[in-house]
């Protein structure tokens, strides 16, 4: 049985991520950690857990999470997780990074976006987790970058194109997200008289996903690709909805479209091409991705739809850990 430490237990993805593993079958949850002031049993922090989980979340202790566990998900803030990392693979732990600070491989843009980057040596030896495109680096990877939500839903939506070499120009990505996207800590912002009938953009010009949208596009495509996105948040709890729009370099028709996705993504488990638009009530709680491409006044127009705590997150960190262990990849995640 695969023991697994969680480190920044008491948040959202945290509390999704202890979830899964109730439900794994060759994995166990053997340490939770969180800080001080935010420690207890698991059942008086999320109640949901009542008579499901007897463990307790603790102030980490670096000894005994080494001794109980061999993977970790480090579910920290991004500066935060650089501070932790290099330990953990020092000790010889393998980890699912939840933060930014390992998927933006030029510091210089990491640092623009972020703050200065301490870890570069690791960074390099960093896997980013996605899984259905990198699953043989993954195999033999130590340090997994597990992907943004919003990146997430795009690449999925643009990999066909990025891959055949489809799109002419800049990828205009619309994104609306759940209240959750925001993270447990409550603000102005997402307080209930302010979320509740609203809806509004953030990030204008400068969210941190852009860069990683670029940077995998470009790898993928193997050239530039210029990314234009835009977040909004909407009063509802979890999914992401993204509506991608892209010049295609010649014409194609709708059903040909369709096909090439049904095609790409054939092997996927988690992946679903549609032939109509997604609905964030049907990927709500789970780990997968439905795509519907289609054409618009010769426009290709994607829309991409995940769960933001799920495929967007501990989902995606679980799927990551099963593809390592050479589990059946859908452990814990239907």
């Amino acid at each position: 049985m695969l023991t697994v430490a969680i480190i920044g237990a008491s948040g959202y993805t945290g509390a999704e991520a202890i979830e899964i593993f109730l439900r794994h079958s060759q994995a166990k949850l053997t340490y939770l950690t969180a800080l001080p002031e935010e420690c207890g049993n698991v059942e008086d922090i999320f109640p949901r857990f009542r008579g499901r989980c007897n463990l307790a979340i603790e102030p980490l202790d670096m000894n005994k999470l080494t001794s109980s566990a061999k993977v970790v998900l480090c579910c920290l803030p991004h500066k935060v997780s650089m501070g932790f990392v290099p330990k953990l693979l020092a000790a010889g732990l393998k980890v699912i990074d939840f933060s930014a600070d390992y998927r933006i491989k030029d510091v210089n843009v990491y640092e623009k976006y972020y703050q200065p980057h301490t870890d570069k040596e690791n960074l390099k030896q960093a896997v980013y987790g996605l899984c259905e495109l990198n699953r043989d680096k993954i195999k033999d990877a130590k340090l997994i970058a597990n992907p943004g939500c919003f990146p997430t839903s795009f690449i999925l939506g643009t990999a066909p194109l990025l891959k055949n070499k489809l799109i002419d120009g800049t990828v205009i990505v619309n994104s609306v997200t759940g209240t959750s996207g925001a993270g447990k800590n409550p603000s102005k912002n997402f307080h209930f008289p302010n979320m509740n009938e609203n809806f509004f953009a953030y990030g204008i010009g400068k969210h941190r996903h852009q860069p990683e949208m670029e940077q995998i596009a470009g790898e993928i495509a193997g050239k530039n690709i210029e990314v234009l996105f835009q977040p909004h948040v909407a009063p509802f709890d979890f999914g992401i909805m993204s509506t991608i729009y892209c010049q295609p370099k010649e014409k194609i028709a709708a059903d040909k479209l369709v096909e090439m996705y049904t095609e790409f993504y054939k092997n996927e488990r988690f992946v679903q091409v549609l032939k109509t638009a997604p609905m964030l009530k049907d990927i709500a709680k789970t780990n997968y991705c439905q795509i519907y491409p289609t054409v618009s006044k010769d426009k290709i127009v994607i829309f991409s739809a995940v769960d933001n705590l799920i495929k967007g997150a501990s989902g995606q960190a679980v799927q990551n850990m099963n593809i390592m262990y050479g589990l059946d990849e859908a452990d814990g995640l239907k």
